[in-house]
């Protein structure tokens, strides 16, 4: 993981500092970003879509392999985790480390990977998180609660925002063993788990972004 994420975090019973983390790549800095391309961008996108779609776990989903691409002019060669139009971009030692945590958490299809010298690179997927859990303990965080209106099904809603900062406390109970999940009617990256982010602390991977939950 990169330098965000070394800061070592103790588990507090009290304030459940340490309990659960967001997930996302990390930032590269420096006017850096990775330079990755889909060659093959416009076949993979449904019709109707504007864009390429995440990964569902549904089979043959998209119509042919997804190619990526790395393209110099536009930036340095993948990390083991970045994010593509909304994609996450994971290389197969994060992929390993996703499946052996929680791999019924995952939807992963391989992608082709091609260099700039049209050899073949590194094996990447297109990775998301499938598992959706209403596990936020509202009373016991910090967090803005907008209601919004659902038009499909007609109700208002709570739409929880982080933004400006958070303290956000899971209820383990809901969560019943997931490592990593999504919070519904929020604008948040998934949410992992301590045996997750120690997973993920061993492998020493880089472009892995892990903020506490607790203290965002």
């Amino acid at each position: 993981m990169n330098d965000r994420t070394a800061i070592p975090v103790s588990v507090d019973t009290d304030t459940h500092r340490g309990e659960f983390f967001v997930i996302t790549s990390s930032f590269w800095g420096n006017g850096q970003f990775p330079g990755l391309e889909i060659a093959n961008e416009e076949a993979l996108v449904s019709p109707g879509m504007q864009g390429v779609a995440p990964p569902t776990g549904e089979p043959d989903q998209y119509p042919e392999r997804p190619h990526l691409v790395h393209v110099p002019e536009k930036g340095g060669m993948p990390r083991d985790f970045e994010e593509l139009a909304g994609i996450w971009i994971v290389s197969q030692a994060l992929k390993d480390v996703f499946a052996s945590v929680d791999q019924d958490a995952f939807a992963f299809v391989a992608c082709d990977f091609t260099l700039a010298d049209g050899s073949p690179g590194p094996q990447y997927y297109f990775c998301d998180v499938i598992r959706t859990v209403d596990a936020l303990d509202v009373p016991a965080s910090r967090v803005k609660v907008k209601v919004d209106h659902n038009f499909i099904t007609g109700q208002d809603e709570p739409f929880y925002s982080i933004l400006g900062g958070a303290s956000l406390v899971f209820n383990k109970e809901r969560v019943r063993g997931a490592h990593i999940f999504r919070q519904p009617n929020s604008g948040l990256d998934p949410i992992c788990d301590r045996v997750m982010f120690d997973a993920l602390a061993q492998a020493h991977l880089t472009g892995v972004d892990l903020k506490d939950a607790y203290a965002l």
